[in-house]
């Protein structure tokens, strides 16, 4: 770089695609929530800032005061990684839609929004973002994932009126995704819907 010669870690991981989806006969967002292991170890190293100096993964000290589970949870849009050959990026997602949250919806019924690049510093995978719009009638299933792979996923619901501050709510832990798609949301798809 600039004629300097540098090293970077990176890791190799697969793409993915996440799915905003909006219930219309509820007028609410349907998000997950779930325990992350690297978020909660970062909250581990702010709380217990100790337990990471000089340490090697031979001898990494037992936390004598754990945090609670819940410090690692964190509110997501319904997403997947792309590792089915075969399957288009649209299928895959509705894929994840059923499995994650309990909604059929069929690949026609998707709108690719964008894509991006996700986790640029460490592993730059692209993530294809898509919308879908949702009635409970097309809900087939309680969703939660699949505890085979150990999913433990949380579906959760965030009334449209309340959505821009969930978004902006600090102490509630969300992906970037949550907040971009819900601002896009509000540009793209909220004028155009039925005034109460």
């Amino acid at each position: 770089q600039n004629g300097t010669k540098k090293f970077w870690d990176f890791m190799r991981t697969h793409d993915s695609v996440s799915i905003l989806i909006f219930n219309t006969s509820r007028q609410c967002f349907v998000v997950v929530k779930q325990f992350r292991p690297a978020v909660y170890m970062c909250e581990v190293e702010r709380h217990h800032p100790q337990v990471f100096q000089n340490q090697d993964k031979e001898s990494f000290s037992h936390l004598e005061d754990p945090l609670p589970a819940l410090e690692g949870v964190t509110y997501e849009l319904c997403a997947g990684i792309v590792d089915k050959p075969g399957l288009s990026l649209e299928e895959i997602a509705c894929g994840e839609v059923l499995e994650e949250c309990g909604y059929r919806v069929p690949v026609t019924e998707l709108k690719r929004i964008t894509s991006y690049r996700s986790g640029v510093g460490v592993t730059g995978s692209r993530q294809t973002l898509f919308y879908a719009e949702v009635t409970d009638q097309m809900r087939t299933s309680e969703g939660g994932g699949q505890p085979e792979e150990g999913e433990l996923i949380e579906v959760v619901e965030i009334p449209l009126e309340d959505s821009m501050k969930f978004a902006y709510d600090e102490t509630l832990p969300k992906t970037m995704g949550v907040i971009f798609s819900f601002m896009w949301f509000q540009n793209n798809i909220a004028p155009k819907l039925p005034k109460k």
